[in-house]
Parts: C-alpha cells; structure tokens; sequence
C-alpha cells in the first residue's frame, strides 16, 4: 500500500478531532477526504504532511513509517487552499524554488532568495528542462516569465500545482485547492486535476467538503463526520450501495429520499399502498424500515394510479436538462434534513409542465430501492 493509517488518533485538549482511523490507499489511488466542515478531513491531511503531530497511530508512505519525521523529510507535496506563490518571483522562479530549497536548504535566507534562484536556473539545464516540461503540462509555457499578481485564479491555481510536481513527491496533498474559483473555472480545474493525476500516476489525497467534486475526481472516498470514518470505498459502491442514512443523504444531488415503509412478508407497506419486493430486497416480518430511493428511481403519474402515492407538487426548478421537483409527503413519514426539510423529492428530464399546486402520484423503481435500519440507520442487505 502507498498510504496506510493505523489507529489514527488526534485530540487537542479534551477534544477528540479523529476518532481511530485506520485506512489503506493503494498506489495511484486518489483518496478524497469528503465531509462537512468541522469533521476532521483537513486535520488527518495536515497530520500527513507533519503540520499536525498524531496523538497516537501510526502513518506509513511506500512501507515507510512518517508520523515521527518533520515536513521536509517526508516526500510529500502540499497544495493548500490559498496559492501562496510568491509574488515577487515571476511564475518560472515560483515552480523552480522548491527545486532550490531541497538542494540548498541550509542555505535558506531570504536576500539570496532572487540570486539563488536564477543562479540555479542558468547552471542547471535539468531543473530548467523539467520546469519546461511541468509548464507545458500545466499549459503554462506562454506565462513563465509573468508574475502571479498578472494571471487568473485558475493559472494561479496551476501554477502552486506545478510547484508540487517538480519536487515529484511520492504523494500530493490538496486542501480544497478549488473552492477560491468561480463554479465555471473550478469544473475546468477539477478536469485538469484529474487528467494531471492520470498522467502522473502516484498518489493524491484531496480535501474537500463537496461531494460532486469528490464522485468525480476520486478512485476511493473516505466520507468523515464527527472524526470517523461512515463509509470508505469508491464512487460507485457509496453511491450505490451507501452504508448508513447518513451516507446516503449527503452523497447525490439532490439527496436519497428516506421513506418510512414497513415488510409484509413479499411486499413493502408504505402508507395505504402495497408494493411487491424484488426477489433481491431484504425481507422482515412488520419490520419497519428507512426506504431509500434516489429521485431519478421516482416517475410521475395520475393520483389515483394503482401503487402511486399520491402527492402535492411544493416546488419546481427548471435548470435546461432537467426539472427537480418537490413534493408534501402528506401521512408519509419521511427523514428530514440538517435544514428541517421534509419533501419527497424527483427529477424530470426536460422541462416539465407540472407546476406547484399539482397532485399527482409518485411511482417507485423498488427494484433501485435502498434499506436501512429505523432506529440506527445502518444498511440492511
């Protein structure tokens, strides 16, 4: 394994921040930390890169033990949420300095800084060659010779990403490095991200609290909250096949209906309405149970169709592809979210004619359903 966690734990004071994580990253993964702020996410990636020590546990890099070495012996590049280039350095200089400080680090006093640099630049065709090669991949060839305060978010954005790859660090780190970037240019970054990471292979491990940037840049997800780990694994399987009703409200937008239905033997009650299970969904005398339905597994009909709930229209968007919709559940009990909410939500492809007001009746692909446990909210298989 590239990346293992053994029994992390991290408490300042009395509060406990990271709650015994254990974790496996394999090489070429990339791991995004995924959760609310306060969780714990940027703690566990500042205790990698040794800006945090580890109250106990243990950190192992390519079958190395780390959490005892300082920053700079780790191998490790930082990539924070702020640029922090500098600005008096034209963009050549800002990627060449890492190059400088690991081989002249005793070295290190700011009035050589300049000098030092394009020293080193002059007598060093290596570095001068990978410092190209790095600003072509960046798409940064044209702008070398400017300074920061010249270029936008996003070329500023590369050019702290080209500062990590020239030091060719066994693994790189990220601390939600996007969310400065409007939501135009931040879709563009998360694209050259990801394509970074498929031509440089090596491990990233990338923060950040929102969940389609996680779903498409991630090969694993570790979704934290309250300092634990709900549910590790990839986009897929915690899309599909979400550990707890936690997990399955966060990932997805919108989120996973959670709908109060109870087992009948080969049929699920939910409300008045009988339904028949899949021959591949759990079974339960009474049991009352969570239903999790994503709303693209909702169709709408008439409200008086057999097997439809029938429901009142609370809300309609239209964003070009598609219509999201929101519905009173009415005697339905559903799972509210963090903000109180309780509507049964779906989508339409298109624009719909249905306006607010409306009833209609909600059809339900059982067949995509999800089960969880009413009192702890763990999955049931």
């Amino acid at each position: 394994m590239a990346l293992r966690f053994q029994n992390i734990k991290k408490k300042f004071g009395d509060l406990t921040v990271i709650r015994d994580i254990s974790l496996d990253v394999g090489d070429d993964d990339f791991l995004v930390l995924l959760g609310p702020s306060g969780c714990g996410k940027s703690t566990l990636l500042r205790m990698i890169a040794g800006l945090e020590e580890v109250t106990s546990g243990e950190i192992h890099l390519n079958g190395r033990q780390v959490e005892h070495l300082p920053p700079s012996d780790r191998n490790m590049a930082f990539v924070f949420q702020s640029y922090a280039l500098y600005p008096h350095m034209t963009v050549r200089r800002n990627i060449t300095f890492p190059l400088i400080m690991r081989e002249h680090k005793w070295w290190f006093h700011i009035p050589l800084v300049g000098y030092l640099a394009k020293r080193r630049i002059e007598t060093k065709p290596d570095i001068r060659e990978l410092v190209s090669i790095t600003a072509e991949t960046l798409g940064l060839t044209q702008v070398l010779d400017k300074h920061p305060r010249t270029l936008s978010g996003g070329q500023r954005q590369r050019v702290a990403l080209g500062r990590a790859m020239v030091r060719q660090p066994a693994a790189f780190l990220m601390d939600e490095p996007l969310s400065n970037l409007d939501a135009k240019l931040r879709t563009a970054m998360r694209a050259e991200i990801t394509r970074l990471h498929h031509r440089l292979g090596g491990t990233f491990v990338y923060v950040t609290h929102d969940q389609v940037e996680a779903m498409t840049m991630g090969t694993k997800i570790a979704l934290l909250r309250g300092g634990d780990i709900q549910q590790f694994g990839t986009p897929r399987e915690i899309y599909e096949r979400p550990a707890n009703t936690y997990v399955a409200r966060f990932i997805g937008t919108p989120p996973m209906n959670l709908i109060e239905a109870q087992f009948q033997g080969d049929s699920l009650r939910i409300g008045d309405r009988l339904l028949p299970l899949p021959e591949t969904a759990p079974r339960g005398d009474d049991r009352k149970v969570w239903l999790g339905i994503r709303p693209d597994a909702i169709s709408l009909t008439t409200a008086d169709a057999a097997d439809a709930l029938p429901v009142r229209v609370t809300l309609v968007e239209h964003a070009g592809a598609e219509s999201l919709l929101a519905f009173d559940p009415g005697s339905l009990r559903v799972a509210r979210d963090e903000d109180g909410q309780s509507d049964i939500m779906a989508t339409q492809s298109g624009y719909s004619g249905i306006v607010a007001g409306d009833r209609v009746g909600l059809t339900l692909d059982i067949a995509q359903a999800s089960y969880f446990d009413i009192d702890s909210g763990l999955r049931i298989d």
